[in-house]
């Protein structure tokens, strides 16, 4: 077919060549009529090819979902569940691997080692721990896990969401999963109670909310607890706070001021509770109240309470501000609300004012200003009936400091502002502002840059750090240029 061409190849081979690729010289020995082939067949499109490659790749995923939900099945009628909590991670390993290559072999599915030992890694989290979320539960990059209904998983990594290419089966699959964490801790979801909060086993915060509620599929969101305490010291070196602001707060905390942590969701305010415990003495008897336990207070001396939701029937109840009253009675020296979000911020002021100093809390606001607003208004909605001045001085004598907490646009979490609560001048809660962190600009990755500094306006409490050994240096509050 190609012989017509061969002598006008040989005899001028670049001018024969088509403009869609160029021809080669025919090495020594070649067929001429190869290189011709190799000239006149069609490139395959970059878009097609990556099309086809992509198409494979899908269809390679549900072959193996599919040979994943069979073995499944086939572990659930062959295992002895009853037996799986005294079983050893080998021999349970060994069982899920003996039944599954059997069940490979009868069906006559040949897989590769590396998706062959995927799968029996997929298979021993479904039996053992929470299927397809499992690997991201074990990933230390992953602080946020948030499931949009079987098919769409993201994560938060560094403070930025991103998608995952891990998904469910199906909505019947989410929900088994989520019907397994649920069932562990005693809750139960489904459409008389579409949504649950629960703890998982490593302390992890868990909420799921469910159809018909949840229009698109189940809804999960998973807050992963921190094995790892972050200390004041690692805090610095992240860049979330200044050495001077550091030395600042422990002096704060140490000499047992009033202390809220204010900050959007995610903002850190948990971490920066955290870190601030650490200056508290280890003689003192701490008693810390959480919907979720998530604080790591290191001291000899911690009492923890979780407050509890009411069951199914609508009875068995323990709000926060429950335990808030019964640890008033447990002669705490200082008190750690997790946060507080409701009625219950009537007995933390009245535990700040009457002998409890030293006590810390979180809430949501945006700023110092917005966090006394909110304080404002959770007295409002707890039905107190008192006039606004009354309320902002009950505020203004309880609480000393707050430090906000910000996730910045670029992901990063900064401490940007530590405020004092000075007292009251007529209506008005008085404030000042001790330090912040100043932004001058963003880098071409869109890194946001800036720097921690000082007002220039020196401590209220300078005097009681003093008189408690706490002599912080003038220059601390001295403004800086970045």
């Amino acid at each position: 077919m190609f012989s017509r061409y061969k002598k006008d190849t040989q005899a001028k081979p670049v001018q024969a060549a088509p403009k869609t690729a160029p021809v080669q010289e025919a090495d020594a020995g070649q067929d001429p009529a190869e290189l011709e082939r190799a000239v006149l067949r069609k490139p395959i499109p970059k878009a097609k090819a990556k099309a086809e490659a992509s198409d494979k790749e899908r269809k390679r995923k549900e072959r193996l979902g599919e040979i994943k939900l069979e073995l499944h099945r086939e572990l659930l009628d062959n295992l002895n569940l009853a037996a799986l909590e005294k079983a050893t991670e080998n021999d349970l390993r060994s069982e899920i691997n003996a039944i599954s290559t059997e069940v490979l072999q009868e069906r006559s599915i040949v897989l590769n080692r590396q998706e062959r030992s995927g799968l029996f890694q997929e298979l021993y989290n479904e039996v053992t721990g929470l299927g397809p979320l499992e690997t991201l539960l074990q990933d230390d990059t992953v602080n946020d896990i948030l499931v949009n209904g079987p098919q769409q998983i993201f994560v938060e990594r560094s403070g930025k969401l991103e998608l995952t290419d891990i998904t469910f089966k199906d909505e019947k699959h989410l929900l088994r999963i989520i019907d397994k964490i649920v069932s562990a801790v005693g809750r139960r979801v489904d459409e008389s109670n579409p949504y649950v909060d629960a703890r998982l086993a490593d302390g992890s915060r868990f909420n799921a909310m469910v159809p018909p509620i949840a229009v698109d599929g189940s809804l999960v969101s998973i807050r992963k607890f921190k094995k790892d305490k972050l200390g004041i010291d690692d805090l610095v070196n992240f860049g979330a706070f200044s050495e001077e602001m550091a030395a600042y707060l422990q002096a704060a905390v140490a000499t047992r001021l009033n202390v809220i942590v204010s900050g959007g969701t995610g903002s850190g305010k948990t971490t920066t509770l955290n870190a601030l415990s650490s200056f508290i003495d280890n003689s003192e008897r701490i008693l810390t109240i959480e919907d979720t336990a998530e604080l790591q207070l290191q001291q000899t001396h911690v009492g923890r309470m979780e407050s509890r939701p009411p069951n199914v029937e609508g009875k068995g109840e323990v709000s926060p501000r429950d335990c808030l009253k019964n640890a008033l009675r447990m002669r705490p020296d200082r008190i750690i609300v997790g946060e507080t979000r409701g009625e219950e911020v009537i007995d933390m002021l009245q535990a700040m004012n009457t002998g409890h100093d030293g006590s810390m809390t979180t809430i949501h606001a945006n700023s110092a200003r917005d966090g006394v607003s909110r304080l404002e208004n959770m007295i409002a909605m707890a039905g107190i009936e008192m006039p606004i001045k009354a309320v902002r001085s009950q505020i203004s004598s309880a609480v000393n400091l707050i430090v906000q907490a910000s996730r910045l646009q670029d992901g990063s979490r900064r401490m940007t502002s530590i405020t004092e609560i000075t007292g009251m001048e007529g209506d008005v809660i008085s404030m000042q502002e001790v330090f912040r962190f100043q932004r001058t600009g963003l880098t071409p990755e869109n890194k946001i840059i800036g720097h921690f500094t000082a007002t220039g306006v020196r401590s209220h409490f300078s005097e009681r750090f003093r008189m408690w050994g706490y002599d912080l240096p003038a220059h601390i509050y001295e403004p800086s240029a970045g």
